[in-house]
């Protein structure tokens, strides 16, 4: 009876179910409570164990259908085909051709059950290992006696011999599907998880503009993730700064109605504001792919960020909260995209935009972040606006998707905007935008 719960555990904390050895014994227990008859009962008695949050309930209900949902072998007693009279009474020398001419699904399905145990089939860990399991699988269920059977059988000759290959060759073709489905499904709820984050981990060091469209998907949800990581820590510091240490003198003061008797304690706070953040994007074909992830990165991090003004430009700038505060992240910037990126890049006129329409939402308070490669096209740069902003902000900070060693180079006014940046670097993986993301929160809420 532990077995299947135990595998059940592996399968729900590769599906990022966080289940401790706590909750493992608490589940242990339910299941000695609820048995295995009544699957409904069983399924809501675990998920009130295990699942604590919306995210884990949805996870939990995926995983336990297809832990405990069995496919295999149904309705194959016509695949299997129906014994006659002259084979369908008699005992073969082979367990496995027994249970295929005689049509037995159950049997079947607990032999490959039985069998995927012993191989270790719930160890898979990679996608290219589905047809090593599979034929292990069925090489523990006896597949090289029936191969053989078959073949002395087709040896034999005569027609009834022959028709009896046919019926097992038939068998033999339901198993082969019927075990590569298993091991499929022991791959989706043991390794694929493994698989996705492998994936991922590559995708987090991937230069930007290199992430392949059919990976946006895997990206936003990379990105959103560490985003609420993020949120979580600073959340958490947020609060615990409420209380802070004990102010004496108040305390005192307080108190002193009961003789300096201190009933009622005050605590020194600290009130600390919400990061306000202006950014700046360059969605010129060059910084496009980076302007993305950056937009999508801070308009998860609504939780912790108590201001966010977001500006887009290739030549002009226009102002695209609007768009990203009304339509999901991932529908707005594609349409921010289409309306104003991918043309010739102005730095000047971009900065001469801002300051005449909205350097107002810049104060003492307030980061400035700044994303483009500083390739001005031979413009004017207009290095006097970004003094202008760099008085204004508490912080300026540029990101720029390109090298160090190419700021300078062609048309790059890089290293004549740098000495108006707090920080200047380069950023081109979203692993470097968690960290630069990471670091303006730090500033906002040190303890």
């Amino acid at each position: 009876m532990q077995q299947p719960l135990q595998n059940f555990i592996r399968a729900l904390r590769a599906a990022d179910v966080k289940v401790s050895p706590a909750e493992s014994i608490d589940a242990a227990e339910t299941v000695a409570l609820t048995g295995y008859a009544d699957r409904l009962l069983l399924k809501n008695a675990l998920c009130t164990v295990l699942a604590k949050s919306p995210d884990e309930v949805a996870a939990f209900d995926d995983c336990f259908e297809m832990f405990f949902t069995r496919e295999e072998f149904r309705g194959s007693e016509e695949s299997a085909g129906e014994g006659d009279s002259e084979f369908s009474g008699e005992a073969t020398e082979v367990p496995l051709a027994d249970m295929l001419l005689q049509g037995d699904p159950s049997g079947l399905a607990a032999a490959m059950e039985q069998a995927a145990e012993q191989v270790g089939a719930n160890n898979i860990r990679f996608f290219s290992q589905r047809g090593y399991f599979s034929r292990r699988l069925l090489d523990q269920m006896g597949l090289r006696d029936l191969e053989r059977m078959i073949a002395q059988l087709r040896r034999e000759g005569d027609e009834g011999a022959g028709d009896l290959a046919g019926r097992l060759e038939q068998g033999r073709s339901l198993l082969l599907e019927q075990s590569r489905q298993y091991v499929e499904r022991q791959y989706e709820l043991y390794a694929r998880s493994a698989g996705e984050q492998l994936r991922e981990e590559f995708l987090a060091e991937t230069r930007l503009s290199a992430v392949e469209r059919r990976d946006f998907d895997r990206m936003h949800r990379l990105v959103r993730r560490m985003a609420k990581r993020l949120a979580a820590r600073y959340s958490r510091k947020r609060r615990h700064s409420r209380r802070g240490v004990l102010d004496v003198r108040k305390t005192l003061r307080r108190n002193m109605a009961h003789d300096g008797i201190p009933f009622e304690t005050v605590w020194k706070t600290e009130t600390i504001d919400r990061p306000q953040i202006v950014v700046i994007c360059d969605v010129s074909r060059s910084v496009a792919a980076a302007a993305r992830f950056l937009l999508l990165f801070l308009y998860s991090l609504n939780e912790v960020i108590q201001d966010l003004h977001s500006y887009a430009f290739s030549d002009s700038l226009i102002d695209v909260s609007p768009t990203l505060e009304t339509l999901d992240v991932e529908e707005a910037i594609p349409r921010i995209l289409q309306d104003i990126g991918f043309r010739p890049t102005d730095y000047g006129q971009a900065l001469a935009d801002f300051e005449e329409n909205f350097l107002d939402t810049v104060d003492r308070r307030t980061t400035v972040i700044i994303l483009g490669d500083g390739r001005s096209n031979d413009t004017d740069p207009r290095i006097d606006l970004m003094r202008i902003v760099s008085e204004r902000a508490k912080a300026v900070i540029w990101l720029n998707p390109e090298p160090e060693s190419f700021w300078g180079q062609g048309d790059s006014e890089m290293l004549r905007y740098r000495p108006f940046c707090n920080v200047a670097k380069s950023c081109n993986t979203v692993i470097q935008l968690e960290h630069v993301i990471d670091d303006i929160l730090k500033s906002y809420f040190r303890t």
